[in-house]
């Protein structure tokens, strides 16, 4: 599970990527853009994934803007949706429009973006210059903070505010820097989220912790309800996992309903890996599989002893066998029409043992 952190910070922190990290003392960019462009992130590897929902399903009243420019033959670019209220000069009848000239800007704290192009039912495409607000830059460097062009412009797309870098820093995190500015920014990372954690049990989160809460949905409402279920909230690595797997309080009491009584945290999570589902063990159960265990539920699940082989088996006289067994059957490959052909060929009583020895062996084919 420890392994799953690099994989998610590689597909959510790719904000602001800077191919060629420079400052510039100009302070003005100049660059394209494009709206609703479905295809960019898949076009550019070098994107910001800070709107996990940049897809076809985004909310329609929304707009879908993509910033990029070449510096010193590298790229940068950066995606963010935006109402239109957060939009100066652009309507959606605009964006629904056929070939219409439009200007409009994005104006926080950190700059101004100023963009002029043409929409197209929908879709956008269009020039953009940028230019930092030097107060910003000034108020930045005041509380430790540097920022350079690539970073103002997000910064800007993101608006990133004083007010907001005073709120994180407020919240006593040790040698943050202008990276979890961003994180903060995009992951909604607070003083009053970290709060609400430290409130639940979690005093002593890092903003990477807290990042990770946010990913994976894990605040005090979670908490409570991980309590409620009667686990224990031991680390946040075991909330993370409980998120991930969907532990929820009617899974519990669906498992519950189903002979499962008093299953851990750890429990739970095996049975939603390897998909024990209550219509799984109800079928088990059909079969003659009563009060099966965590362990020898998932076992049958990882070998695939499915009802249709268990019937397989009982067709050829073999009944009322373990879970052992039929698993040492699956495992060898001993089906139904293997059991045939050694009836032909073999006159001696069959068992699991004889089976699979004949199988090991090549005996019978």
């Amino acid at each position: 599970m420890r392994n799953i952190k690099p994989i998610i910070f590689s597909l959510l922190l790719l904000s602001f990527v800077v191919c060629i990290p420079s400052a510039s003392s100009a302070q003005t960019l100049t660059g394209t853009w494009k709206a609703n462009d479905w295809n960019w992130k898949s076009k550019d590897k070098n994107k910001d994934d800070n709107d996990d929902k940049n897809d076809k399903t985004v909310d329609k009243d929304k707009i879908q803007l993509n910033f990029r420019y070449e510096k010193n033959n590298g790229n940068w670019s950066h995606g963010s949706s935006y109402d239109f209220s957060d939009i100066q000069g652009l309507t959606k009848e605009q964006v629904n429009g056929s070939n219409v000239s439009v200007k409009f800007r994005i104006a926080h704290e950190p700059g101004t973006i100023e963009c002029e192009g043409t929409f197209n039912n929908g879709n956008g495409s269009g020039t953009f210059r940028f230019t930092a607000n030097p107060t910003f830059v000034s108020a930045m460097q005041s509380r430790g903070f540097t920022f350079n062009d690539e970073r103002l412009l997000s910064a800007t797309a993101l608006n990133l505010t004083t007010a907001f870098v005073d709120d994180v820093r407020s919240a006593g995190f040790k040698n943050i820097d202008t990276e979890d500015l961003f994180k903060a920014k995009i992951f909604k990372v607070d003083s009053a989220f970290m709060k609400e954690m430290a409130a639940t049990g979690f005093p002593n989160l890092d903003m990477e912790d807290l990042v990770k809460a946010r990913i994976f949905k894990i605040d005090a409402n979670f908490v409570k309800e991980v309590i409620a279920m009667g686990f224990a909230k031991d680390s946040l690595e075991d909330l993370v996992k409980l998120s991930i797997f969907k532990i929820t309080p009617e899974y519990l009491r669906e498992m519950k309903a189903i002979g499962f009584t008093n299953l851990n945290a750890e429990e739970a999570t095996k049975l939603r890996i390897f998909k024990v589902t209550p219509e799984f063990v109800r079928d088990m159960k059909a079969e003659g599989l009563t009060n099966l265990t965590v362990e020898q539920a998932t076992k049958l699940q990882i070998f695939k002893v499915t009802p249709e082989f268990i019937k397989q088996i009982k067709a050829e006289g073999l009944n009322n066998l373990g879970v052992e067994e039929l698993v040492k059957l699956r495992i060898f490959k001993v089906d139904g029409d293997y059991i045939r052909r050694v009836k032909a060929k073999w006159n001696e009583p069959l068992d699991v043992e004889k089976l699979v020895n004949l199988k090991i062996h090549g005996i019978i084919r």
